[in-house]
């Protein structure tokens, strides 16, 4: 089994950290999220992952209350689509986040 593990930071308080394992060329487990540095400690902001055994996005609050999204891809479909979205969106949804915009 295939581990890659990699954390992008986007600015001093903001990073991507990514996670996937394949066998056989098949994505079989992903988490990837956005994390903002906020009171001292890292704080996941959406995460896209497949801990309940089908792909999902779960967007968080600053009290750690959190809004899930079933999303019906294929793990690798799930994981490109989240690692897109959270380089093309990561300004937006810290700003949400910040703001008390997240769910």
């Amino acid at each position: 089994m295939a581990v890659k593990e990699y954390i992008i930071p986007y600015s001093e308080d903001t990073r991507k950290r990514h996670y996937h394992q394949t066998q056989g060329g098949k994505v079989v487990k992903f988490m990837v999220q956005l994390e903002i540095e906020d009171e001292g400690s890292w704080k996941e902001v959406v995460r896209y992952d497949c801990a309940h055994g089908y792909a999902h996005r779960d967007s968080y609050n600053k009290k750690g209350m959190h809004a899930k999204e079933k999303l019906h891809l294929k793990f690798e479909d799930a994981l490109t689509l989240a690692d897109d979205d959270i380089d093309e969106n990561w300004e937006t949804y810290k700003n949400k986040y910040v703001r008390g915009d997240m769910p």
